[in-house]
């Protein structure tokens, strides 16, 4: 068994779709059985594949789809079931089929309390937002400490259970959450509203159960059977729940090699590791969608080099996709190595440099534009990483 473990190098939407999509078209024309890894986070990702004649941007399915790959939950993974039918049914139409959906019994599930929990609180922050995307990941993990949600505690349960289970939640758990929050649900709205609503908690629970029926549960130790294990993370290095430096404006979960490496270890044995690659992905330039610090923001004019994203568009919760170049090598590379020495793992190394199309093939920084080819054998790059992948378009087939 081969490893590829894919990671966003800086506050996320760096382009960890395309580089999934690109490994897992490596596997299958290698003619390897392959399997693709949801490890951290939950709905709120939104990963872009581009084919010639079609795009889709995936949240709990796997960016590697597309290729046939089927999807895999950690345990570590947060799903929201209410949400899959649409994710799912919508990928139908544009590739044809659903691919089937392997998980652990132990993900944390996410449900509408803890969805509308998070709405909530962020929007009485006013503009002190953390810059949550809404999908109440935090809350979920937070009421799992001692209200766990079980996916295994769903899939082949009736709906009639489940709502039980969610009322039981809803009389138990939120009064004393929302007391501790100090939320005032009076001026909460509709939202408040809703979160009190009976006939809201029963629709939800009738839709997570029929939702279950895309799942199939297997323990880790199902992906000890392929070839080749695709690792998929969310967000970004800069946005794991550990990383200080940007509290309080973070993910609940752990965005670098932590979650993969531990399932490594739990699949791998007395045998070791596996051959293992690592691929830190980023574009020419830096992004953040969501409140929180970004370094030489404003450094950068997106309308100069015509730079578009359909995907991160404005919302209520994250507002505009926001812009900055890189800093120093040594801060480019900062996170990786950080990241790099909290693993035991004997990786490759590869950079995947994204977006060069838009920057003229140039890796844009403090100091100015930089040719990416002259910034990859720069001193401190050179030295970290094996390889690189540049990608001058947004598809798989012309990636380098």
């Amino acid at each position: 068994m081969k490893a590829k473990i894919i990671i966003g190098k800086n506050f996320g939407d760096e382009g960890k779709g395309l580089a999934t999509d690109t490994y897992a078209l490596e596997a299958v024309r290698g003619g390897l059985s392959a399997v693709c890894v949801r490890h951290n986070g939950g709905a709120q990702a939104g990963h872009t594949v581009d084919l010639a004649d079609a795009r889709f941007v995936f949240s709990q399915l796997s960016s590697a789809s597309f290729r046939g790959i089927d999807s895999y939950w950690a345990d570590s993974f947060m799903p929201d079931l209410f949400k899959l039918a649409s994710e799912a049914e919508g990928f139908r139409e544009v590739g044809g089929r659903v691919p089937s959906i392997y998980a652990s019994p132990m993900c944390r599930c996410t449900y509408i309390g803890d969805v509308l929990i998070n709405m909530i609180l962020e929007a009485s922050r006013g503009d002190e937002r953390h810059g949550s995307c809404g999908m109440g990941i935090n809350e979920a993990a937070v009421r799992s400490e001692t209200c766990p949600l079980r996916l295994g505690d769903v899939v082949g349960g009736s709906a009639e259970a489940l709502y039980n289970r969610l009322a039981e939640l809803s009389c138990e758990y939120t009064p004393k959450r929302i007391a501790e929050l100090g939320i005032e649900l009076s001026r909460a709205g509709e939202l408040g509203e809703m979160l009190l609503c009976e006939s809201v908690l029963r629709n939800a629970a009738e839709e997570m159960s029929r939702n279950a029926e895309y799942l199939r549960l297997r323990e880790t130790d199902f992906l000890a059977g392929f070839d080749e294990v695709i690792f998929e993370g969310a967000q970004g290095l800069l946005l794991d729940e550990f990383n200080l430096e940007y509290a309080p404006h973070l993910t609940t979960s752990r965005t670098g090699l932590y979650e993969p490496a531990r399932i490594l270890r739990a699949i791998a044995g007395e045998g070791g590791f596996p051959e293992t690659e690592v691929v830190y992905v980023t574009r020419s330039y830096v992004t953040r969608h969501g409140a929180g610090p970004l370094p030489y923001e404003g450094m950068l004019d997106p309308l100069v080099y015509g730079i578009t994203d359909r995907t991160n568009v404005q919302n209520e919760w994250q507002g505009s996709l926001r812009f900055a170049p890189h800093g120093s090598v040594d801060e480019f590379t900062a996170a990786v190595v950080r990241d790099s020495a909290k693993c035991d793992i004997p990786p490759k190394r590869t950079l995947f440099v994204t977006h060069l199309n838009e920057t003229n093939g140039c890796i844009l920084t403090k100091g100015g534009a930089v040719a990416v080819e002259q910034f990859c054998g720069s001193d401190g790059i050179r030295e970290l990483f094996d390889g690189f992948r540049l990608s001058y378009s947004p598809f798989a087939e012309e990636t380098g």
